[in-house]
């Protein structure tokens, strides 16, 4: 229920999002001159998400290394390949909770038509997000973390940037 909650406020906020302004001065300390118009170039509301998680990661750690933060900023950045509408990225977290099995089938393959593209976008945002990182000259801390904020953490336990992928794990799933 927890879950479902945070989904609902994560949905409303986007819907709001076209009246708030996101902290760009933030947002600019923490990215090269690169990586801040590849931030320009993602939604209003993934930008809100995005400044929200740097500052959820800034409260855990307020020493945190520019890598993580610029992961924080940059994370979803893939996402902005193709803008999603509100209703589609409903449907895919509806069915994502209520029929995963049929959210992973639209997830496969590379189609971005009107009715798969919210699958796909879910399913290879990550990696589009490293791949745009990498085009930047991005730190390579950034970019790993980006490419696996959707990963099973526990599969990188062993990983040096673990402790990282963790934290802005947790950051994101409050925001």
């Amino acid at each position: 229920m927890k879950a479902a909650a945070q989904r609902f406020r994560q949905g409303l906020r986007a819907l709001l999002a076209f009246g708030l302004s996101p902290d760009l001065p933030l947002a600019q300390q923490h990215l090269t001159d690169c990586e801040y118009l590849a931030f320009l170039s993602m939604s209003r509301a993934d930008q809100l998400h995005s400044l929200n998680v740097l500052r959820s990661v800034l409260e855990l750690e307020p020493a945190a290394p520019r890598g993580l933060t610029a992961a924080a900023l940059l994370h979803d950045v893939g996402k902005s390949r193709y803008h999603l509408a509100v209703w589609q990225k409903s449907l895919c977290v509806l069915l994502m909770r209520f029929a995963p099995d049929l959210s992973q089938r639209l997830s496969q393959g590379g189609s971005l038509n009107w009715w798969r593209a919210p699958f796909t976008v879910r399913q290879r945002h990550a990696t589009w997000s490293g791949a745009m990182l990498r085009r930047c000259g991005s730190d390579p801390t950034t970019i790993w973390l980006a490419e696996h904020h959707q990963a099973q953490a526990a599969r990188y336990q062993d990983h040096p940037l673990h402790p990282l992928l963790v934290a802005l794990q947790r950051a994101d799933a409050s925001n």
